[in-house]
């Protein structure tokens, strides 16, 4: 099958097909081997930042798209935790990893955003991703349905859920961590607004702006954090910020010197 593609304009990872066509015809989606996955979700996965080796979470993983790109990026070194209170969701995430050939994958379903698995492994995390339940305002481009209908928590609700979300998730993260809160969703309150109030509350974290983590992405920022409209990148509505964790300080020594 001879298909037309070329590369994305902001991630390095991906290439976007000329044409329309049914994607579940490609041999490669069934096997593993091609995964379909807006470039704004790419852009997220590779703020992370995930090493081999590292220990990951992917604290709202869903259908696990996010999951992937991670592991790629760990080459299948490592350890990621998948994680979500929908124990269907992460059933088709397991899937997309066994079609992958993954090993480094654990999927953990949770009661809620407080587990008690939370408390369990605080500060064990050198990276955790927290892709947030929200409005969905980024996806109208590809839903424009949705637009008239309000989202089933209500916005109120949501922006509460998620700051809820975001203060449990950032207890797994260790020292010096990285912590990435993301949304599909192009409205302040859950976005610049969310973090600004998790700062606020928590100040032994700090912002890390998008050139300091990623300097490659530079199409795609707003100084402080990503910010991707379907206007100006052609992509999904995105925001994303990195909070990384203060390191512990280093440990002092004593003066040898002895006095008589």
């Amino acid at each position: 099958m001879g298909l037309r593609a070329e590369s994305m304009r902001l991630s390095p990872h991906g290439i976007r097909l000329q044409e329309r066509l049914s994607l579940a015809r490609l041999p490669g989606l069934k096997t593993g081997d091609i995964e379909i996955q807006d470039e704004g979700s790419q852009l997220v996965a590779l703020l992370v930042d995930a090493k081999p080796g590292e220990r990951v979470v992917d604290f709202c993983a869903g259908a696990g798209g996010k999951t992937l790109a991670i592991a790629a990026q760990m080459k299948n070194k490592g350890h990621i935790v998948a994680c979500d209170v929908n124990e269907t969701r992460l059933k088709r995430c397991a899937e997309r990893h066994r079609r992958a050939g993954l090993h480094n994958v654990e999927t953990r379903v949770l009661a809620s955003e407080t587990d008690r698995w939370v408390k369990r492994h605080k500060g064990g995390f050198d990276r955790v991703l927290v892709d947030a339940p929200c409005s969905g305002t980024g996806t109208w481009r590809r839903n424009p349905d949705a637009r008239w209908r309000a989202p089933e928590l209500g916005l109120e609700n949501l922006v509460a859920l998620q700051a809820r979300i975001l203060a449990s998730a950032a207890r797994l993260v260790k020292p010096g961590g990285r912590l990435v809160y993301a949304t599909c969703s192009i409205l302040c309150e859950e976005n610049e607004a969310q973090v600004a109030t998790f700062l606020a509350s928590n100040p032994g974290f700090r912002l890390v702006s998008v050139p300091e983590a990623a300097p490659h992405l530079t199409g795609a920022t707003q100084s402080d954090h990503l910010s991707l409209t379907p206007a100006r990148h052609g992509t999904d509505g995105f925001f994303a910020a990195v909070l990384q964790r203060d390191a512990l300080p280093a440990p002092s020594h004593a003066d040898p010197t002895h006095t008589a």
